[in-house]
């Protein structure tokens, strides 16, 4: 029988019990001190120290060592943990952090109390970039003194580990890594302020209120690093220019971004090469190189290679495409770790919707017979040649194929169903919001699809750089302030990131294309008792970061200049968001008369950066974080993650005070998801990862059905929806499964596995 232990209760345990510290010397067993690392970690926590100290009682035996005691304290705490006790997961992040603290104290000496000590000595054996040499040793003495290792206690489990294993160097702790990116960061500010920058990126990296992007975390601080999360290229109709796009791929993939290539170019299966007919293999050959590359430039040794390779809906190769990670068929046209990402324009939609056919055809031919470039049109003048080219069949064109459009589309949603993919991106919602149409076009979304600009092959390749406010950790009054720090600390990113190749570079010149981004909203809603219903509160809430992102980046064209290519764009006419006119803004904002005066500013002063805001879907980051992921409600309110050591508990950060103001994803109707996305998507420059999680089984969505499942025709609505309301990109498709999944009257059948 357990005994029950007072707060004074010695553990019992057998006399001369010898342990062995980290050092490797053995030492005599004291309880005194589990008990006071037990007490830390449970402090100001919902979580009795009594519990675990008792859990811990029969685990005691002679020689085992002090890790072990950690991890078996560790092991503990995560047991205990469940739906009405979720603090243990604190605990055991605590215990975590504990024992990298005393890791790092046994490896050099010392845990928080000498950092100059640490740059040097890093920067020394070049783990640090030498621009932290940029301020001296009684600079780097006064922004040690700004380190809380307080701190590093708000972590879970989830977090804590993740940031150890993913992000930390070694013998690094976490809030010299947070201090050395912010201090990084403010080396491009004019020496005298170069501090205060530094305390301001530091405090509201520290606290969790901005979320740096995985780049720009792991980076950062090692010698020329790349910062950039997000990259898109494109593929001219040439060896050279593919051959180009997949060395760019690897390069990219190296340095741990993700990948966008748009293939729409390259000619079509069984089109001419070198004037011989029926000879080209299409993008399906291309692709799989890029496939293999992903697998062969593991982002540094950190994760697999990730591109997403993107098409237009219009080319001839399109049904290949959509097959291309089913198990029948050549598996040497086959590219299973690719994300494949279909570009629609709006004239399919609107065939799909009326039950029209659909053309596919070659790029190739369409160029050399009727002098189009079909992959650089969008809008009004993408339904021009299109009706041309389809008036042409027969005529001057041979290699083509109709079919129904609504047929393609749920073909289309059937891979979506049963793989996840392929994703959707809106070409000309994307394209209409482009404040740079005098420039070029945006071929196609990136890897996670909420961020792009122009592209153009071997000259332009679309690069970003990413943060996120943390909802979870802000309120409206300290929102303006923690924007202008979000923005200023991407534009700081551009002078320091190192360009993977030279488009790239280009276009971070001319473009200066930043991301800001959000996450937690499902916990600034449960806060206040909100749900995703309230749109009018989203919406508020989103026009306070789309306004103060957007000034900011006025403000900085002020001090320090316009981007290159501001003069002709939209921003420079006094359009703004979205590339809208001020009209909008005053209809629809709820503080009219400040877009006003912000649209005049931006004609006077100029504009810092192209695109100020994108959210991406941060799934990782945000457990480190300690908030739920992007804008999107949480999958659950409290599960078991899969992890290589076992399982680990996952759940929002106010869950014990508001566990009902959390509504879960996996019984949500989408419906109320995409009418969220959108009302936020039209306070944000770019674009938003949308991934949407469709509940398969019977009585989900249908309360008063009991008897009642999802059919492939509510999936068909909630799609076409997002569309017609104004959200430019359909991320993942996720299912909750059931054995079969049938359309009904509407005859399309999609099995999900």
């Amino acid at each position: 029988m357990q005994q029950t232990l007072s707060p004074t209760t010695v553990i019992p345990f057998k006399a001369g019990i010898q342990v062995i510290r980290r050092d490797g010397t053995p030492t005599a067993l004291d309880v005194s001190r589990i008990r006071a690392v037990v007490n830390w970690a449970c402090e100001g926590l919902d979580a009795n120290p009594i519990t675990l100290e008792a859990g811990l009682t029969t685990r005691l035996r002679s020689g085992v060592t002090t890790r072990e005691i950690q991890d078996n304290l560790i092991n503990c705490a995560l047991e205990l943990c469940s739906p009405s006790e979720p603090d243990w997961r604190y605990v055991a992040g605590r215990l975590h952090i504990w024992s990298l603290w005393k890791d790092t104290a046994v490896s050099r000496g010392y845990r928080y109390e000498d950092y100059p000590r640490t740059v040097h000595a890093k920067t020394e054996r070049q783990e640090y970039d030498p621009r932290m040499l940029t301020y001296t040793r009684e600079e780097l003495q006064e922004a040690g003194s700004w380190i809380n290792p307080d701190w590093d206690k708000d972590y879970d489990y989830a977090g804590s580990v993740l940031l150890t294993k993913r992000y930390l160097l070694t013998n690094e702790l976490p809030q010299e890594a947070l201090l050395t990116c912010a201090l990084l960061l403010a080396v491009v500010e004019a020496p005298e302020s170069r501090l205060i920058w530094g305390r301001k990126f530091y405090e509201a990296i520290a606290k969790r209120q901005i979320s740096l992007a995985t780049p720009i975390l792991a980076n950062l601080r090692i010698p020329q690093g790349s910062l950039s999360s997000c990259f898109i290229t494109a593929m001219d109709d040439n060896l050279e220019s593919i051959f180009d796009a997949i060395k760019d791929a690897a390069r990219i993939s190296k340095n741990g971004g993700g990948v966008g290539v748009n293939v729409s170019r390259v000619r079509a299966t069984g089109s001419w090469v070198m004037g011989k007919p029926n000879t080209s293999g299409g993008v399906i050959p291309w692709t799989k190189l890029l496939n293999d590359t992903a697998i062969a430039v593991n982002q540094g040794g950190r994760r697999a290679g990730a591109i997403t390779v993107s098409l237009d809906i219009w080319h001839l190769d399109v049904p290949e495409f959509l097959e291309m990670q089913t198990e029948n068929g050549d598996q040497r046209r086959k590219a299973y770790d690719i994300f494949p990402q279909l570009v629609v324009s709006d004239e399919f939609m609107r065939r799909v919707t009326s039950q029209g056919d659909w053309t596919f055809v070659d790029p190739y031919e369409v160029r050399t017979k009727l002098g189009i470039e079909l992959p650089e049109l969008w809008g009004e003048k993408f339904e021009a040649a299109y009706r041309q080219i389809e008036a042409s069949l027969d005529i001057h064109l041979t290699l083509y194929k109709r079919v129904n459009a609504r047929d393609l589309f749920k073909s289309i949603m059937r891979s979506q169903v049963e793989t996840g993919m392929p994703y959707l991106w809106f070409k000309d919602t994307a394209n209409r919001a482009n404040p740079n149409q005098h420039e070029g076009y945006i071929p196609g979304g990136n890897l996670c699809q909420e961020s792009w600009s122009n592209v153009s092959p071997g000259k332009e390749a679309h690069t970003c750089n990413l943060t996120s406010l943390n909802l979870a950790n802000l309120t409206l009054e300290n929102l303006p302030e923690i924007c202008e720090t979000a923005v200023r600390l991407l534009d700081n990113t551009i002078e320091l990131t190192y360009a993977p190749f030279a488009a790239s570079q280009f276009h971070n010149d001319k473009y200066r294309t930043i991301g800001v981004g959000a996450m937690g909203l499902a916990d600034w809603l449960a806060q206040r008792r909100l749900s995703y219903t309230n749109l009018a509160e989203i919406s508020d809430l989103f026009e306070e970061i789309g306004y103060y992102c957007t000034k900011t980046s006025m403000e900085l064209a002020r001090e320090r200049g316009a981007y290159p290519a501001f003069p002709g764009s939209s921003w420079s006419s006094g359009q703004l968001i979205g590339a809208k006119p001020v009209e909008w803004f005053l209809d629809n904002a709820a503080k009219p008369e400040r877009w006003q005066t912000l649209s005049a500013d931006i004609q006077r002063y100029g504009i810092r950066n192209s695109h100020i805001t994108a959210i991406a879907p941060n799934t990782s980051s945000s457990l480190v974080q300690g908030c739920t992921a992007s804008i999107l409600p949480c999958y659950s309110r409290f599960f078991y993650d899969k992890w290589a050591k076992g399982t680990v508990p996952i759940a929002p950060p106010f869950i014990r005070e508001s566990f009902w103001f959390y509504p879960e994803n996996k019984t949500l109707n989408q419906q109320i998801v995409v009418k969220a996305v959108a009302t936020v998507q039209q306070w944000i420059d770019t674009g938003i990862s949308m991934e949407l999680l469709f509940n398969l089984n019977q009585g989900i969505y249908f309360p008063d059905e009991p008897e009642r499942a999802l059919k492939a025709k509510d999936i068909f609505e909630t799609l076409v929806l997002a569309w017609e309301s104004g959200c430019k990109a359909i991320y993942y498709i996720r299912t909750v499964q059931r054995d079969s999944f049938q359309e009904g009257s509407e005859g399309c059948t999609a099995c999900a596995n």
